[in-house]
């Protein structure tokens, strides 16, 4: 499944973002937002797309990366593990939070308004730098008075500085993390667990745990993926989506 580009209007000029329909579309569907990880719009995040749209989403996906200078699509020489990651979280550092998360919440409105879609019924799926970013953003759509129907994170690397935003998150969501990352230790996944059921009240949330699992998990380098959890995760990710966002399909 191919994907078209998309201008995403944003109050700094449009950012480009690519969009995967699901084939044979004959009324508006519901969409979702896909927030990338460190290494851009890699060849893996594209596929995550695809197969999102395979269930019978609209998918969009924005390039955050194209304020940098130069711009920036995604990441997928990978020879070096080491380096990789270093030049990922440099990215990220080059792209101001804020600029980032005003970006996400031009995705939804873009994505709302298109006419394959059904502008009630948009999510919200991050990874890694994503998975953070879409927690913030559903807090900030919140405040605006029109949050996301859904929100997914793949261990959102920022969330440990984002409790208080995630504990006013009030969305159905599911949250995925690795028992053995070491990027957000456990410890830290428990306050965050913690801050998104705040309540104690919001049966709406489901909190995933993967065991012997470690940071961006669902990532195909052999040096991050762990195809137990990759696999539950996806499984659990479309039976959430089914349930809370469900597709006329």
């Amino acid at each position: 499944m191919s994907a078209t580009t998309l201008p995403i209007p944003t109050d700094a000029g449009d950012l480009p973002g690519l969009l995967w329909l699901p084939e044979d579309l004959e009324e508006p569907v519901p969409g979702l937002v896909v927030l990338q990880e460190i290494f851009g719009l890699s060849e893996y995040m594209q596929q995550r797309c695809a197969d999102l749209a395979a269930l019978g989403y609209a998918v969009l996906a924005p390039q955050l990366f194209a304020r940098l200078d130069p711009p920036l699509v995604g990441m997928d020489d990978w020879d070096d593990l080491e380096s990789w990651l270093d030049e990922g979280v440099a990215l990220t550092g080059q792209l101001p939070w804020e600029r980032a998360e005003a970006d996400a919440l031009a995705a939804l409105n873009a994505l709302r308004a298109h006419g394959a879609v059904d502008s009630e019924k948009v999510g919200l799926v991050g990874f890694c730098y994503g998975g953070g970013l879409a927690v913030a953003a559903t807090a900030a759509a919140a405040a605006e008075e029109r949050p996301p129907s859904v929100l997914v994170s793949y261990y959102g690397s920022a969330l440990p500085t984002l409790l208080d935003r995630a504990a006013r998150v009030e969305v159905p969501s599911l949250h995925h993390f690795g028992t053995a990352d070491a990027f957000i230790p456990l410890e830290q996944v428990m306050e965050i667990h913690a801050a998104v059921t705040a309540d104690g009240t919001r049966e709406q949330v489901h909190f995933c745990l993967h065991e012997g699992a470690g940071h961006a998990f669902d990532n195909p380098h052999p040096g991050l993926h762990h195809n137990e959890a990759a696999e539950a995760a996806w499984q659990q990710t479309v039976g959430f989506l089914a349930e809370m966002l469900p597709t006329r399909g």
